[in-house]
């Protein structure tokens, strides 16, 4: 019958009291008295004694003499304190390093948004953040929604913003905002004088002023005209939402772009909206992160602003 070598050493934490107990064995040195030591860290004197008990107990030697005159250390005692304060001296440099990191990661934020978040709806969200984190550095990288998640995948960011059907591979995301695709053109455009919504197969097989594939708005439409024949060659792709609406405002074709980014341009009739029958262009908009990697501090409010406001 086998047995386990004596020799196989417990694991530090069973052999070492923890640094509550060695904190009130520095305060009986400094104050000879368990009474004020156990004041000085904020416990009661029975549960003060039973700690120092339980800890020559762990230890096998007898730390403290405890007489009506107060308590005074042992030889043991005394070899022990300066060992724990040595523990206790560590242990308070470990703290105020891991501080001094929560300080540094707590100060910077790396947002990755997709054009159209990052153009209509997170300037109110960082101005909030602003207010809530003074001290924090924030820089936002702006594309597409597959830039996004690549950016957040590679540890370029800390928190992402999409739009599309879904969240992308290798992240975990929450709803923070729906939004709706409106095909718009210039008033010159024949579109413009229509009195019937167009058809999903009219749309699908018109050239159109698009986003680039890869991004949220894009993918929406693919979908959305699948089942009709789907998209004709865009008469022009760019990779901005600006760009898009520019090229729409001057005449060169319809577009399709988020109804965040046309308020002003609808409002002083710039662009047209232009109805389409029984087809869906709504969509969610969506803070994402990499999977198992819940945001935390500046990452974690800007999350929540983003729920606590309109758009958000």
């Amino acid at each position: 019958m086998s047995s386990e070598p004596s020799d196989i050493p417990h694991p530090l934490s069973h052999r070492v009291p923890d640094l509550g107990a060695l904190e009130l064995l520095l305060a009986v040195a400094r104050h000879g008295s368990l009474g004020r030591a156990a004041r000085d860290v904020g416990i009661t004197q029975p549960a003060a004694s039973s700690r120092i008990r339980s800890m020559e107990r762990q230890l096998g030697v007898a730390l403290v003499d405890r007489s009506p005159r107060g308590s005074r250390l042992t030889d043991a005692g005394a070899l022990v304190t300066d060992w724990a304060r040595r523990i206790v001296e560590a242990a308070e440099a470990f703290d105020a390093g891991v501080q001094a990191l929560r300080g540094r990661r707590d100060s910077r934020l790396r947002v990755a948004a997709s054009m159209t978040i990052a153009e209509y709806l997170l300037p109110g969200w960082l101005i909030a953040l602003r207010a809530d984190r003074p001290d924090t550095a924030v820089s936002l990288q702006a594309g597409n929604s597959a830039a996004v998640a690549e950016r957040l995948l590679s540890g370029e960011a800390d928190l992402g913003f999409v739009e599309g059907l879904a969240i992308p591979e290798g992240l975990d995301g929450a709803v923070i905002a729906h939004d709706r695709l409106t095909v718009v053109a210039a008033p010159s455009h024949p579109w413009a004088r229509r009195r019937k919504p167009l058809e999903p197969a009219e749309l699908a097989v018109t050239p159109l002023v698009l986003r680039e594939r890869g991004s949220g708005t894009r993918q929406v439409l693919d979908a959305a005209l699948a089942g009709h024949g789907g998209l004709a060659q865009p008469l022009l792709e760019l990779a901005s939402t600006t760009a898009v609406k520019a090229a729409a405002v001057s005449g060169a074709g319809p577009a399709v772009l988020s109804e965040l980014a046309l308020t002003e341009e609808l409002a002083s009739r710039r662009l047209v909206a232009i109805p389409v029958a029984g087809v869906l262009l709504r969509r969610d908009l969506r803070a994402v992160w990499p999977t198992g990697h819940r945001p935390s501090g500046p990452a974690r409010d800007l999350l929540s602003l983003t729920r606590a406001r309109p758009g958000g």
